[in-house]
């Protein structure tokens, strides 16, 4: 038995009413990353933390935040929060802090998110007042500091989370803006599910002697998720979902895509059979996303389409199943995909379909686990799994030309859909087994809720946190130039490195985009630098 294993969160020199809060929860052992980190947290160190999603880590510097600032007087003063917690996407803000909220209701304590897509004016409302925590996107985050409703002269605490992510997503040149408004003096805490170089740089420019924790490498698959693949061909692929659907023991279900055209073609199917489904993506409005993870939740929609950028804010438990109905082409992406099942100590099964042209991405997939991946039904002709005899397997001719190991553009029309796919989760727990028992009301933690917009979605050209992203041409930039932000960056490919069969991309542009719907930028790498898997059995309603 690990020494994290026998660890309460008692025996973390937590506050009576923190611990009140997780016994509300029914938590009561901490993850292994909560046990490692939280101690040097609280003796106020800095700390990079390298955890995928599902292991805790929202919860390891939440709690810590909390109890500093607990036993401090200090209150907040107007527009200066005393803990900034930078995330890439609004599902992930908003989970962080309703995190916030739920372990720190028995506190005098507020907490506020700001992210694109919605009004302003609620949000610099709520920062006039005072907030303690703030939860932020970096393109908002920049808007209100542009309009001097927030400075981060008065800082404690600066949390990165999924710093990969926010490279990948092309928010570099956002974060290296805001990192330069930080007070020297202040708490670091540092978060990635990978640690490739450009990473591991940032981490050096930001840390002054971190401690250092790593759990759960990348490579690693939840044990308790039942890996199967089918082999069927494309146009196959809609009559397979609604056989496998129609099973009873599939309850809830994941699906993804790989673009947003390929979600909705999914969703309208599944409603011509009968069965109710609803997709997530980024033509959706902010309103219209929170709906539709509402009623998947709630089990009202027991099927959910998405596409990966989408589901980078889903995490919902009683998933039973999770289908690709698209293989990635970026392995780590199939080990975040299936870490939405499996949690909190249950089990799960991922179903994923593969084409002919998707047996090289699926050899890749065996690589990066190590492990074959179990064939459901026959084979086709010739097929051998990618650990087994490596390189003498018959190459299909549709891949003989094999595509780059990127994901296509999150809104892809048909030159970029070869296969079509889907999403992400949105933040209940990752933690111990609990009953049904709804979560608690939060009491004193005041929530300082944002604005809900009717009309502003991610259209063309919108990054996930609201701004426009390169995919924008002449006005976008010149709009960009006007509000005093900087178009976000374009990274271009080597010549020759585009996949066979694809047009170039508006113009002509060569802009390389890492993952469903990444804007450039991170440091001109060329593919994922890897996505996390969910499989923590202990708790973290918000660690992405």
């Amino acid at each position: 038995m690990s020494e994290t294993a026998l660890i309460q969160f008692e025996n973390l020199g937590l506050c009576e009413p923190i611990q009140r809060a997780l016994r509300a929860e029914n938590y009561t052992q901490p993850t292994p990353i909560q046990a490692r980190s939280i101690p040097d947290l609280l003796a106020g160190r800095d700390l990079l933390g390298c955890a995928q999603t599902g292991t805790g880590k929202t919860a390891a510097f939440a709690l810590p935040i909390l109890e500093r600032f607990s036993a401090s007087k200090v209150r907040a003063k107007p527009r200066e929060p005393r803990a900034l917690v930078l995330t890439p996407t609004r599902e992930l803000a908003l989970q962080v802090k309703d995190s916030f909220v739920t372990y720190g209701k028995f506190l005098h304590l507020t907490a506020a998110v700001v992210y694109g897509g919605v009004g302003k004016a609620p949000q610099a409302a709520a920062l006039a007042r005072g907030v303690d925590i703030l939860v932020a996107t970096p393109g908002r985050l920049l808007d209100l500091m542009n309009d001097r409703a927030v400075r981060l002269g008065a800082l404690e605490v600066f949390v990165l989370d999924e710093a990969d992510q926010m490279l990948d997503l092309g928010f570099e040149r956002d974060v290296e803006r805001i990192l330069k408004h930080l007070p020297a003096k202040r708490q670091t805490i540092f978060f990635s599910a990978t640690m490739p170089p450009p990473i591991a740089k940032l981490a050096n420019a930001l840390l002054k002697d971190p401690a250092r924790v790593v759990v759960t490498p990348v490579a690693s698959t939840v044990d308790t998720v039942e890996q199967v693949v089918q082999y069927v061909e494309q146009p196959d692929k809609p009559e397979r979902l609604v056989d496998v659907l129609s099973r009873p023991e599939v309850e809830r279900a994941l699906i993804f895509t790989r673009t947003k055209h390929g979600a909705n073609r999914v969703v309208k199917r599944l409603l011509q059979s009968g069965l109710r489904a609803d997709a997530i993506h980024g033509n959706k409005s902010q309103n219209q996303r929170e709906r539709t993870l509402e009623a998947f939740r709630a089990a009202k929609t027991p099927y959910l389409v998405a596409t990966d950028i989408a589901a980078r804010g889903i995490d919902v438990d009683g998933i039973t199943h999770v289908i690709n109905f698209d293989l990635p082409n970026v392995p780590e992406v199939y080990v975040h995909r299936i870490g939405r099942t499996a949690r909190a100590g249950a089990s799960g099964i991922a179903i994923s379909f593969c084409s002919r042209g998707e047996r090289p991405w699926l050899k890749d997939i065996e690589r990066l686990i190590r492990r074959p991946i179990h064939i459901e039904g026959a084979p086709p002709r010739h097929v051998k799994s990618a650990t087994a005899v490596e390189g003498a397997e018959e190459q299909p001719a549709e891949a003989a030309a094999r595509p780059e190991r990127r994901e296509p553009r999150e809104h892809g029309d048909a030159r970029h859909s070869r296969p079509m796919h889907g999403d992400r989760r949105e933040r209940p727990s990752h933690g111990p087994s609990r009953g049904p028992s709804s979560r608690p009301a939060p009491a004193h933690v005041h929530e300082r809720p944002a604005a809900r917009s009717t009309g502003e979605g991610f259209g063309l050209g919108i990054r996930e946190d609201g701004h426009r992203s390169e995919r924008s041409e002449a006005a976008p930039r010149a709009e960009h130039a006007s509000r005093g932000e900087h178009a976000p960056r374009t990274e271009h490919r080597p010549h020759g490195h585009r996949p066979a069969g694809h047009a170039p991309a508006q113009g002509g542009s060569r802009s390389g985009h890492r993952g469903q719907g990444s804007q450039g930028g991170g440091g001109g790498r060329s593919r994922s630098s890897g996505r996390r898997s969910g499989g923590g059995k202990h708790f973290d309603r918000a660690s992405r």
